[in-house]
Parts: structure tokens; C-alpha cells; sequence
């Protein structure tokens, strides 16, 4: 017979056995029943959401809605709209009633994720929904009460906000009544094969493609990776593997080869990221290191060019290329706007899918193009 832990990670998708996970299971159950606000920190990347997921699933509320809102992905101007509803003239473009998010979810859970990125004026609001269920739709000056459980969740160090007076500190202690800290993976490595086992099976059925498995050295290859990325970077490298090694038995050169700026744990020689920085600082710090892993590559081409010479045959006859042609020319903030450029060409002007594959939020993706005049 299943354990109850068992069951609920099989259930609602939770990997792990790791001693973390494993405690965090035990949270999950005793919070679920319970209508307590929850909130959920850890990295960018280590699966938040799905711990929200089995909170709800495991409630009273679970046969209403959950309603999932990225409060980084919502331009701050509208913010308040979105969750709380306006009223028809209430701003320009308001032409008719709106429900908010909170009203919509009525009786169910929401999840608000990135909610170190609320604005301070917004936050006082919410927090009135926190305390009493109560919240005003802009342009409007009668009270409307919800029944509403809400989970948050984050990847900055609140309490550094509170100290530097960009989040309330009557909001972050009404928030954390329960906080869940879900660890970076690097931090349980134990559970890499898990991840990668159950992403590869899913991805295979996926796209019609063979698994032929992975040799030893090549899963100590990806247990020792940093992973800055997380979950969502192992699962997007185990989908890049298995479709462009189509069929194939997966050495360690293969892994490492799909690792984007591959380090192992303990290798600090790029720049790391710290969990108690400010989300921007956090993401400038992961473009800065993919720039640093291509500037790198570049130089040692240079040195390579520098020390044997490089010919290469023409109608014109032999030809020297010398080290100056490969010299890196651009500045890290022209390198900067150049990745973002390919990453939106790439994605078709998708910017959810290009801040994604920056590893930034869309927030931040969003300031950016406007710096840099990509619109």
C-alpha cells in the first residue's frame, strides 16, 4: 500500500526524494486542508508552482478554480485592474465593467507568483484582501468581499526588500504564515536522475523519438552542473538532447555539449547569483555570465589563431587570417541587446517565450526593449 507522501507526489507531479523534498511533502500536507496563506520562495526555476498546484489540489477549494497570475509580467500601470476589476470610464480605455482576478477565483485559490515585484501602492490593497477579503475595483468606492485562499511565491529575499523599503513589512509578515523554501537543485542532486528520467519519457511519447538512455558519466556530468536555470533549464536541456541526439546512447560528450556555459558545482570562476539579490540584479548577472562564456570562447579562437595560424584557400590563392579578425569588439551592454534582439527574432516577437530563454522575467524583458529601442 502508498504512502500517503507516495500518493501525493504521484499524484500531482512533485520529484524528489531527496531529504527537502521530502520535507516539504510533509508542509504540503498539513497546510492543504487548511485555508492559511502560503508563501513559497526559492530560485528561479525550481518548480513553485507545482508545489502551489498540490496545495490546492489537496484543499477544500480543489473543485474550484486556480488562477495562476505572474505579477512581473504585468506592466505596474494596470496591475490593480487585473486583479481587482475597474469600472467602465475609470481610465482611458476602461470602456466597459471588468472583473478582476480575485473576483473571478471566488471560492478557489490564487496563486501569485513574482510577488516581490507588486508595486508599493498595490501592495496596500492586497494586503486589505489578505485581511479581511475585502478589495475596491478601481474607479469604484464600495467595498466587494471575496472568498479567496491565496498562495504567493518568490524568488527574492523579501526581507531584504522590507529592509530597503521596497516591500511593506506588515505584507510580508502577513505572507509568510507558512513559508515553503523550495532548494535550488543544484542543492539535491540526488534528485537530478528523477528529473531527468521523467522529463525524457514525457518528451520522447512527446515528439515520437527514442530514449536509448544515458551511461553513468554522462548523469554525473549533469549532477554536477550548476544549473543557475534549475528544473526548467534541465528539462529544456534533456528536450534539446533527446531531439537533436535522436535515438542516440547519451555519453558524457553529449551532455556536456548541450550544457550552455557548462560549470561544475564549486567552479566559481563566472559570476554567481546570489539567492538574497534583487531580481534584477539576479538576471543581469545570468545575461552577464552567458556574455562572458561567448567573450571566452572568442579568445580562445584568438589564441588558437595567435599560436598555429589559420589558412583558408580562395580562387584568389592562400590566404592568412590573423588573430585581430576574431578580436571581441562589442561592449558587454551591446552584447546584452544583441542576445535579446536574437532571442525576440527567434521567437517571432513571442517576448514570453524570449525572456524565458534569457532566463529573465518578462517584466525585466520588457524594460529592456524599450532601453534598448527594440520595439
Amino acid at each position: 500500500m502508498k504512502n500517503e507522501a507516495g500518493s501525493l507526489q504521484e499524484d500531482h507531479g512533485i520529484i524528489g526524494s531527496s531529504v527537502e523534498m521530502q520535507e516539504i511533502i510533509k508542509v504540503i500536507e498539513q497546510v492543504a486542508p487548511t485555508d492559511i496563506t502560503v508563501l513559497i520562495s526559492g530560485e528561479s526555476g525550481v518548480g513553485k508552482e507545482v508545489v502551489a498546484k498540490a496545495i490546492h489540489a489537496g484543499s477544500h477549494r480543489s473543485k474550484r478554480a486556480l488562477v495562476s497570475v505572474n505579477c512581473g509580467a504585468i506592466p505596474e500601470g494596470i496591475i490593480e485592474s487585473e486583479l481587482f476589476g475597474h469600472e467602465r470610464g475609470s481610465f482611458t480605455g476602461a470602456s466597459e465593467q471588468r472583473k478582476g482576478y480575485f473576483e473571478l477565483v471566488d471560492g478557489g485559490t490564487i496563486f501569485l507568483d513574482e510577488i516581490g515585484e507588486l508595486p508599493l501602492p498595490s501592495q496596500v490593497k492586497f494586503l486589505r484582501v489578505l485581511e479581511n477579503g475585502e478589495f475596491l475595483r478601481v474607479g469604484s468606492s464600495i467595498p466587494r468581499k471575496v472568498d479567496v485562499r491565496v498562495i504567493a511565491a518568490t524568488n527574492k529575499d523579501l526581507e531584504g526588500e522590507v529592509r530597503q523599503g521596497r516591500f511593506r513589512a506588515d505584507l510580508y509578515f502577513r505572507l509568510r504564515s507558512v513559508n515553503i523554501s523550495v532548494p535550488p537543485l543544484r542543492h539535491r542532486i540526488e534528485d537530478i536522475p528523477l528529473f531527468f528520467h521523467a522529463f525524457a519519457e514525457e518528451i520522447a511519447a512527446k515528439n515520437n523519438v527514442r530514449f536509448a538512455g544515458i551511461s553513468d558519466e554522462g548523469m554525473e556530468v549533469l549532477k554536477h552542473h550548476h544549473w543557475p536555470g534549475n528544473v526548467r533549464e534541465l528539462r529544456n536541456v534533456v528536450e534539446s538532447m533527446l531531439i537533436l541526439e535522436r535515438g542516440k546512447y547519451l555519453e558524457a560528450d553529449d551532455v556536456r555539449k548541450h550544457l550552455r556555459g557548462h560549470r561544475p558545482i564549486g567552479d566559481e570562476r563566472n559570476l554567481p547569483v546570489h539567492v538574497s539579490r534583487n531580481m534584477e540584479q539576479a538576471e543581469r548577472e545570468l545575461i552577464l555570465r552567458a556574455l562572458l562564456d561567448i567573450k571566452g570562447n572568442l579568445v580562445d579562437l584568438r589564441n588558437l589563431v595567435a599560436e598555429r595560424g589559420v589558412t583558408a584557400g580562395n580562387n584568389e590563392g592562400e590566404v592568412l587570417v590573423r588573430h585581430e579578425a576574431v578580436e571581441p569588439t562589442l561592449s558587454l551592454v551591446e552584447m546584452e541587446k544583441r542576445m535579446i534582439g536574437d532571442a525576440l527574432q527567434r521567437y517571432h516577437g513571442n517576448r514570453r517565450l524570449a525572456a524565458r530563454a534569457l532566463q529573465i522575467s518578462e517584466r525585466t524583458l520588457y524594460r529592456k526593449i524599450k532601453d534598448y529601442g527594440l520595439a
